[in-house]
């Protein structure tokens, strides 16, 4: 079994983490650490998890005694935690924050999609962000072929919890229901981490990517409509993007119009292509907490140990 631990365990992304991970055949999950809630019940504040566990929030933690641990902190909190701790030779981190992205200090960026070999071989992966997954998933195929040659315009939608579990003026039920709104247009942290994987698949690219993020009024869920000028047909991109995820288990092109519910729950993206004129749209739907955050985090885990990588993953989407 892999003995599993949590750094950071009061959050949603902590919170979808161990549902996934208490039920996950191979895995067993030693300790749950968390400053601000150390004696509590784990399903005192998770509490989905009402009956699947006994655990209680630990106080401390000892990284020897696991092989995996995962960072589920905010931005800007595993940078200090590893000048405070080393990791023991032979435990393996998967950091569900920002602050590695770069692949500095040795970590690989973890989009299975696009660098599944190499996540398999390392023992340090930096998780990619929710909005940064869903928008990759919509151009690799056209990163890997050399197609893009035009600036993209992306928007993107995401649910409440994209947000984090802390209240905040934007997050409030009373003013995220029945409303929507634009924030940091053409500027969002994750731009840079597209830029850096599909620069990889498409050396030279310089095509500005140009993307205004919505705040949703539902919890979960992000839905990603992506164009840009293309010479492909429809029938051509269509092939490309089949042809590029045929080893994929879990990223699909569909025939049919996509929207949240066909991923909500799942670990799933699922997409679909389209030609008007010259324009060529790339229709992009994940769950943000799953796919978008912990359940790309499994993945990577599976693929670190040598497990396939829908261990633990066969999810329902919650379509009614």
């Amino acid at each position: 079994m892999i003995r599993a631990g949590i750094i950071g365990g009061a959050g949603y992304t902590a919170g979808e983490l161990l549902r996934l991970l208490l039920n996950h055949p191979e895995t067993k999950v030693e300790w749950v650490h968390s400053t601000s809630n150390a004696g509590v019940p784990v399903s005192d504040i998770h509490e989905g998890l009402i009956g699947e566990t006994d655990m209680t929030f630990a106080s401390d933690y000892d990284l020897a005694t696991v092989d995996v641990v995962f960072l589920c902190q905010g931005h800007g909190f595993s940078a200090g935690f590893w000048k405070e701790n080393t990791l023991p030779e032979g435990v393996k981190v998967v950091d569900l924050a920002q602050d590695f992205r770069d692949e500095s200090e040795g970590y690989v960026y973890g989009l299975p999609e696009a660098r599944r070999n190499d996540v398999a071989g390392s023992c340090k992966v930096a998780n990619p962000g929710c909005f940064a997954t869903a928008i990759q998933l919509a151009l690799l195929p056209l990163a890997a072929a050399g197609k893009i040659n035009s600036e993209i315009h992306v928007t993107g939608i995401t649910g409440s919890t994209g947000a984090g579990v802390k209240p905040a003026a934007t997050t409030h039920f009373s003013w995220r229901d029945n409303n929507i709104s634009v924030y940091k247009a053409f500027g969002h942290q994750h731009l840079k981490e597209i830029r850096m994987t599909l620069s990889r698949l498409q050396p030279g690219l310089d095509a500005h990517i140009n993307f205004v993020p919505v705040r949703g009024d539902f919890p979960r869920g992000i839905f990603i409509s992506a164009y840009l000028d293309s010479d492909l047909t429809e029938e051509e991109a269509r092939r490309l993007y089949a042809d590029y995820y045929a080893d994929a288990p879990f990223t699909h092109l569909s025939a049919r119009p996509v929207d949240l519910k066909q991923v909500v729950n799942t670990n799933k993206c699922v997409l679909s292509v389209e030609k008007h004129g010259s324009k060529l749209l790339i229709l992009s739907a994940i769950d943000n907490l799953l796919k978008g955050a912990s359940g790309q985090a499994v993945q990577n885990m599976n693929l670190m140990f040598g497990l396939h990588e829908k261990t633990g993953l066969s999810l329902k989407p919650s379509a009614f």
